[in-house]
């Protein structure tokens, strides 16, 4: 059975151009809108606007990184009892950390930001650790950089944490980043690059022992796209098709949006 797809663009997008996607990834029946939250940036803004221009599909940011954006600042970008706040109910809250007491300030701000906003909070988890403290804290997992086979492994250890806190399986997702033709293909390969380049991420590729152009789909037309994305049905509970594509325009990323449609 097909997994649900989400939709996701870069933070770095032009304004003009979050809405049209939105609500072209609605209309197609994509269930969740992502962006990121690289540093100087905001993607509870994007997902503002983005939340404005539908109606029903979850809004996720994946992933604002909690050393460097304490929980009492993510709560005041989410605008929580302003006329600024976002749809929490739609609010997929995907967080990260890394480096020394990543687990404990992991846990601790899944807790105080699922209690100060009462959304859903997301936890990105890449090693083996942080794939089990999702299952035992989070409401959802976000995985990125992964195989379809490697995602299975993963996620089952985000099975066995939750059994072990005697809770529900949190929602399990991953990126799967998806380019077009060569122009396409020149754009992901740049971007694998600068993330092979990380050491956490060096050593995630190191263990699937593939790079991240493998860990990705780089297509000719819609219907390899289609073909490819076919790998990951039952796998997870939902994929979101991470764009990427040359200049990130309006046109780029709707027939993106498109060729990517969940059928």
């Amino acid at each position: 059975m097909p997994s649900p797809r989400g939709f996701g663009i870069a933070v770095s997008v032009d304004e003009s151009v979050i809405a049209p996607t939105a609500q072209r990834a609605e209309a197609l029946g994509y269930t969740s809108f992502w962006t990121n939250n690289s540093p100087g940036t905001d993607g509870l803004q994007v997902l503002r606007v983005a939340g404005n221009a539908t109606s029903a599909m979850n809004l996720g940011v994946g992933v604002i990184p909690v050393l460097k954006h304490p929980a009492d600042d993510v709560v005041q970008r989410a605008g929580k009892g302003t006329d600024r706040e976002l749809p929490l109910d739609r609010l997929l809250l995907g967080i990260g950390t890394s480096g020394k007491g990543a687990l404990q300030a992991a846990r601790e701000n899944v807790e105080t930001l699922r209690q100060e906003l009462g959304c859903k909070v997301y936890l990105a988890a890449l090693g083996p650790k942080m794939c089990r403290l999702a299952g035992e804290v989070a409401d959802g997992v976000l995985f990125n950089w992964l195989t379809p086979e490697y995602a299975q492994k993963s996620a089952d250890i985000v099975r066995e944490g939750a059994a072990s806190a005697g809770r529900p399986v949190p929602r399990i997702m991953t990126y799967v980043r998806v380019s077009l033709r060569e122009d396409g293909l020149e754009k992901l390969k740049k971007e694998a690059a600068r993330y092979e380049a990380i050491p956490q991420y060096a050593a995630h590729f190191e263990r699937m022992g593939v790079g991240g152009v493998d860990a990705s789909i780089a297509a000719n037309d819609a219907a390899e796209i289609q073909e490819r994305l076919k790998a990951w049905d039952g796998v997870l509970d939902e994929i979101v098709v991470r764009s990427i594509t040359p200049n990130d325009s309006k046109d780029e990323l709707i027939e993106l949006v498109e060729a990517a449609a969940p059928k």
